[in-house]
């Protein structure tokens, strides 16, 4: 169900571009997805396409890329840097499920690798965002 969520929030943002820059047909659109969220592309892809099957047909079929981008953390203690995916390797699915729904919970959950500490920041690879919009007037 996240990923329904987040692909009605993208269409919804479409859609409301599409009528604030009064653009005719959209030709591409670039969705960034931090790996943190730990998104099902799978299943955001044909929620993405079911849900754009309800709004007018502005955006070209396949139109909407999907990129992800690695999600690095940093310790506030050391300031070791990490990747998010040398983490989760380990961890217990329960744990790995609930930083999928709440990704601020990972502090609950996560240590630095080097130091122990669960005081660290993400640097990237958080949320989901559109990058970029291109269309026609």
């Amino acid at each position: 169900m996240h990923e329904w969520a987040l692909a009605e929030s993208v269409i919804c943002t479409i859609s409301d571009e599409i009528v604030k820059n009064k653009l005719n047909r959209i030709s591409r659109v670039i969705v960034k997805i931090g790996e943190l969220q730990q998104i099902d592309l799978d299943i955001f892809r044909f929620a993405l396409d079911t849900v754009l099957a309800s709004y007018e047909p502005t955006v070209e079929k396949g139109s909407i890329i999907l990129e992800t981008e690695l999600s690095t953390l940093k310790c506030n203690v050391c300031e070791n840097e990490w990747a998010f995916g040398e983490n989760i390797k380990n961890m217990p699915g329960d744990e790995v499920e609930a930083i999928h729904f709440i990704p601020e919970i990972a502090h609950t959950y996560m240590r630095c690798p080097a130091c122990g500490s669960p005081d660290f920041k993400i640097k990237k690879g958080r949320g989901v965002w559109i990058e970029s919009i291109e269309g026609e007037i």
